[in-house]
């Protein structure tokens, strides 16, 4: 899998989520098996950039890998203007959100309400590819609703001004997250434009990325949700590409290492009180399969000191390993 001159690891990578992929989640992804992982989406907006939250999603200082960007906005000249800032701030890769479902994005024409309007679709990508000497690349969904699936429209526009590759979740923005994800659109994009394709959209095992990669013929694929609180998945369908074979499941003893680690980061990379607070989604994934009845969980999102969180969970996973 390449990315305009950038050769991949590998064809597995992880999804901008916003609130999600900062720079601890992806550093951990990437160590545990991701070609690629791209960063949370920032806005066009220069009046935000300057915010807390943004400048922690613009952080990349010492970060392995390739360093992607992703982008979001509707207005042309605010949007090259933001690929120019943030090539200049470190980006290898500028990534365009067009696949964003969220209201608070669609209301702002941003996100996956672009896909009504092939005609600023045009107008931002040419922009945004002219602006910058770096390879752009394109996230969209299959279309606007079960009646406007443009996918196919889109992805030749996408290729016509210059995108060096186009990742498409299986669902339209009217789907948002329900249902399950369709892979024919994405069979017919990848059929239709010779740039390189990812597939996206409910891919949770190692046998799903083969058969969704079979059906579609795409390139790669992109994990989102199903690597919260998992973020081994991708050396685990890493290795299944490659050998056909399973990894064996991580030892708990392992698993307490990763979670320590990220969340130790998660402490450094955004201080007091603000990491213990992010700290708690993310641990409530990892524990999802081992506290099933959430009673640990309960107790640990009351807690808003780090040293309380690092050894109220070093004794749970004691206790587990007792057990």
């Amino acid at each position: 899998m390449r990315i305009g001159t950038y050769q991949l690891e590998n064809n597995v990578i992880v999804a901008p989520m916003a609130g999600i992929t900062d720079r601890p989640f992806r550093q951990l992804c990437r160590r545990l098996g991701a070609g690629l992982a791209v960063s949370e989406m920032l806005s066009s907006n220069p009046l935000v950039w300057k915010t807390e939250k943004s400048m922690n999603r613009m952080d990349h200082s010492g970060e392995s890998g390739i360093r992607a960007v992703q982008i979001a906005g509707a207005d042309p000249e605010l949007m090259a203007q933001a690929a120019q800032f943030n090539v200049t701030n470190g980006a290898q890769i500028i990534d365009i959100n067009m696949g964003c479902p969220a209201k608070k994005v669609n209301k702002k024409l941003a996100g996956s309400a672009l896909l009504q309007f092939p005609g600023l679709v045009e107008e931002i990508i040419d922009a945004v590819v002219s602006a910058v000497d770096v390879p752009v690349t394109l996230k969209i969904r299959t279309g606007w609703d079960q009646d406007n699936r443009n996918g196919v429209e889109i992805a030749r526009i996408a290729e016509r001004y210059g995108i060096a590759s186009l990742a498409v979740h299986g669902r339209t923005r009217a789907c948002m997250y329900k249902g399950e994800a369709e892979y024919a659109t994405i069979r017919d994009i990848k059929r239709s434009v010779s740039i390189p394709v990812v597939a996206n959209g409910d891919i949770t095992s190692p046998e799903k990325a083969k058969q969704v990669l079979d059906y579609t013929g795409a390139d790669a694929i992109m994990i989102g949700r199903a690597a919260q609180g998992r973020p081994w998945i991708f050396r685990e369908i890493d290795h299944y590409l490659r050998t056909g074979e399973h990894l064996p499941v991580p030892p708990i003893e392992e698993v307490r290492g990763i979670l320590m680690e990220h969340l130790v980061n998660l402490h450094a990379f955004y201080g007091e009180p603000m990491g213990a607070r992010i700290a708690r989604k993310h641990v409530s994934w990892y524990l999802q399969t081992h506290d099933s009845d959430g009673q640990f969980r309960r107790v640990f999102n009351a807690l808003d000191n780090p040293q309380a969180q690092i050894e109220t969970l070093e004794q749970y996973f004691k206790t587990l390993a007792a057990n």
